[in-house]
């Protein structure tokens, strides 16, 4: 028997502690590097998964620019029951909403549960930007040297799914 979906729903503010505390945990730091930028992940928009206890079972989390929304941050507990194809989906949903035409995420170039998610998904390989993770390790030393699979962390790769 399949378990039954977590409840979705947006992100409140008083999600925001537990979104730090989530981050933290499970990222090391709510602050996302991007193109250069401190970002914090915990104080933006999107959408997150309600175990019945009340406590999160998955987050996205957007970041609104020109033209698209940004995954900064897409992180379930859970692979493989649905959940993380749900929040995807409702952040297609609301950046159709905002007349935004696209969808962005970036992944480093060691994980690849990630490209294969996301390629399964209708997203595209946009753009590839070699020694992003180096210059962002610049900035946040804690960024490990290594990543799955052994795998040397340098490289950032882009995906893009247009909305139409």
């Amino acid at each position: 028997m399949l378990p039954l979906p977590l409840p979705l729903r947006p992100i409140r503010d008083d999600d925001r502690a537990a979104l730090r505390t989530w981050l933290e945990q499970r990222w090391g730091t709510p602050i996302v590097q991007l193109d250069g930028r401190a970002i914090d992940a915990a104080a933006l928009p999107g959408f997150v998964a309600d175990h019945d206890d009340g406590s999160l079972a998955g987050l996205i989390v957007l970041l609104d620019e020109a033209g698209h929304s940004e995954i900064v941050v897409l992180d379930v507990l859970a692979s493989g029951v649905g959940t993380g194809t749900r929040l995807l989906e409702l952040a297609a949903i609301r950046a159709r909403s905002l007349g935004l035409t696209r969808l962005l995420a970036r992944t480093t170039n060691d994980n690849l549960d990630a490209l294969r998610f996301y390629q399964r998904r209708d997203f595209r390989l946009w753009r590839l930007t070699p020694g992003a993770i180096d210059r962002e390790r610049e900035a946040d030393p804690e960024i490990p040297l290594l990543g799955h699979h052994g795998i040397p962390l340098r490289d950032e790769i882009s995906l893009l799914r247009e909305l139409g």
